[in-house]
């Protein structure tokens, strides 16, 4: 029996890297890493990335293989996710996708084609926002591309669209990905009550403060984690960098991280709650496992 893909999905905090150990050693599976700030070599209290010795002995793979200053790139995510799956696959294993960044999972699991890229276009919108403010350049987006002007992008995002744009001569609303899978899968979504993961997240972030996060990022900003646009932005990593420039207490960056954590876990499940295909499990409500074999072993065919 050949089982699909596999993918542990969900918002932050509900117990994502516990299940995958579990299912890889009952499947015989190796586990990919989805979450795009876990890419960052360092960025490892802020992302509650298990130290090795946590791991149970599973392969784990697309963890720690970017410096701080480096971007995030989703088309360069894919093709890797891809060949690791297919070199799992070699192995005799099963690929067991794990993360809460949506685009990733998507991008791992889906049939997409990434819009264009030129540096030298981007920086040239970049300055152009810097010098006459976003607020011209979303008027433009709004003429050429009314579906994506309507998302209300931030700003690293609206200059995607522009740049795409220009580039293409094509909306980058239409690149946006359908629901077809690139090859067998199957999405396992981890969701919990609302108030219950407000407060796991809220000792979360607490705990991620005894386990010294400041120091983390104390650490990172001298490996110049400032200058990279992907790392920099990262939940925890933009407030506690305040701390250190002194703009911001270490109560108040903490209270900032929960309050954007929370949105984040939001967002997360809006972006995951739209795709049908996710099968849905509670974490807390008992026989987590076995309940999560019997719906992979019921999709092989």
């Amino acid at each position: 029996m050949t089982l699909p893909v596999i993918a542990v999905l969900g918002p932050t905090g509900t117990g994502k890297s516990d299940l995958s150990i579990a299912l890889a050693q009952e499947l015989g599976g190796e586990i990919v890493n989805a979450d795009a700030l876990q890419f960052y070599r360092g960025m490892d209290i802020g992302t509650a990335k298990l130290p090795e010795h946590e791991r149970g002995g599973i392969p784990h793979h697309l963890l720690d293989i970017m410096d701080v200053r480096q971007e995030a790139s989703v088309a360069r995510f894919q093709r890797e996710a891809r060949d690791t799956f297919a070199s799992i696959r070699e192995r005799g294993a099963v690929p067991i996708l794990v993360g809460g960044s949506g685009l990733y999972v998507r991008a791992a699991l889906d049939e997409i084609d990434f819009p264009p890229t030129d540096a030298t276009v981007r920086r040239r919108l970049e300055a152009e926002a810097a010098a006459t403010g976003i607020g011209a350049l979303a008027k433009r987006l709004a003429a050429v591309d009314p579906a994506s002007a309507a998302r209300n992008l931030d700003d690293r995002r609206l200059i995607r669209a522009l740049e795409v744009h220009e580039i293409s001569g094509k909306p980058f609303s239409s690149f946006m990905p359908q629901r077809t899978y690139h090859a067998p899968a199957i999405q396992i979504g981890l969701d919990i009550d609302r108030s219950l993961l407000h407060a796991r997240l809220e000792n979360r972030v607490a705990n991620m403060v005894d386990m010294g996060l400041v120091d983390e990022v104390r650490r990172l900003d001298g490996e110049g984690l400032r200058e990279g646009k992907t790392a920099s932005r990262a939940i925890g990593y933009a407030q506690f960098l305040s701390v250190l420039d002194g703009s911001m207490s270490l109560r108040e960056a903490t209270e900032k991280t929960v309050i954007a954590t929370r949105q984040f876990a939001r967002r997360q499940v809006t972006w995951f709650g739209a795709d049908k295909r996710v099968s849905w499990f509670d974490p807390l409500a008992g026989a987590l496992l076995p309940g999560v074999l019997a719906r992979i072993n019921g999709s092989v065919k």
